[in-house]
């Protein structure tokens, strides 16, 4: 990696957090409670798996999407040099500074890579592989800049985390998605439920949203056990996020049948309170994340 310049790494890493500011309606909670240098870090690989997450869901035809995927796969191999935008500079500098996984973005281009091609999943297994490319890649690059790469059976947890977040995100979207093509619920157990194969039946479909969201939590209890392995800010950082992601899926698992009649989310104000009570275990009082009897 060429040397860049401290001035030019500093607009770089300040384009990352605006980026991530802007975008990132969750996981933003849980990235301001890091210290500086490890905030500049993950919001720098938000704002990269960013980039590629917005050429998969882009307009473009199928083949400029996959063009691109495969431009920005042959950036990762020359991530930080003084020529590139100031995304791939910051990249390029946690690179350094965290020895980040760059095989992880290359994971995350697969998974965008199989939306373009209209990937059908048909059993659990087979949503499995998709969620670890598209949300535990995240999780890996994390524990790299939480200093928690090396700690044993970490990336494990880290995968299965992302596996119950990306979970959640496909039982928010599930309308959202069917009218863009895209069928994530795994074809069996739509039988299974005897919801059609488009999803279009909403009773059926809640009966299966009911169903995934037990499978959820089962891997929301395994992930969550990553937490006592990291430090306080990092403990803190991913139980803001993952703690919003579970009120939301806990949200949904109350009401199968709302994710038939629009987007669910959680107002910001739950969003705060998650983040506040993570602040608390910071300064070592508390459990980050702990629902409210009024929940």
């Amino acid at each position: 990696m060429t040397s860049v310049a401290a001035p030019a790494l500093e607009r770089a890493y300040s384009e990352c957090e605006t980026i991530t500011r802007r975008e990132a309606k969750n996981f933003a909670y849980g990235i301001r409670l890091l210290r500086p240098p490890e905030r500049r870090a993950l919001s720098a690989v938000y704002a990269l798996a960013r980039r590629i997450d917005d050429i998969g869901d882009g307009e473009a035809p199928p083949e400029r999407k996959l063009d691109d995927l495969a431009q920005v796969r042959a950036q990762l191999a020359t991530v930080g040099e003084p020529t590139q935008d100031p995304v791939l500079l910051a990249i390029g500098d946690a690179k350094v500074r965290y020895g980040l996984p760059m095989d992880a973005f290359g994971d995350l281009v697969d998974g965008c890579e199989m939306d373009v091609a209209g990937t059908a999943y048909t059993t659990i297994d087979d949503l499995v592989v998709y969620c670890r490319r598209v949300a535990g890649s995240i999780g890996r690059l994390s524990l790299a800049i939480f200093g928690a790469a090396r700690e044993p059976g970490a990336t494990g947890l880290a995968d299965d985390l992302g596996v119950a977040l990306q979970l959640t995100n496909i039982l928010r979207d599930v309308k959202e998605d069917g009218r863009r093509g895209r069928v994530y619920l795994p074809s069996a157990d739509a039988a299974a439920h005897a919801c059609p194969p488009d999803l279009s039946d909403d009773a059926a479909l809640a009966r299966l949203v009911a169903f995934e969201c037990t499978r959820a939590e089962e891997w929301f209890a395994r992930g969550l056990l990553l937490l006592p392995m990291l430090d306080r800010r990092s403990q803190a950082c991913v139980g803001a996020m993952a703690g919003i992601y579970h009120r939301l899926l806990r949200r949904i698992a109350r009401d199968p049948m709302a994710v038939t009649r629009g987007r669910v989310s959680i107002p910001a104000s739950e969003k705060l309170w998650v983040a506040a009570s993570c602040l608390v275990l910071l300064r070592g009082a508390g459990v980050c994340g702990r629902e409210r009897r009024a929940a």
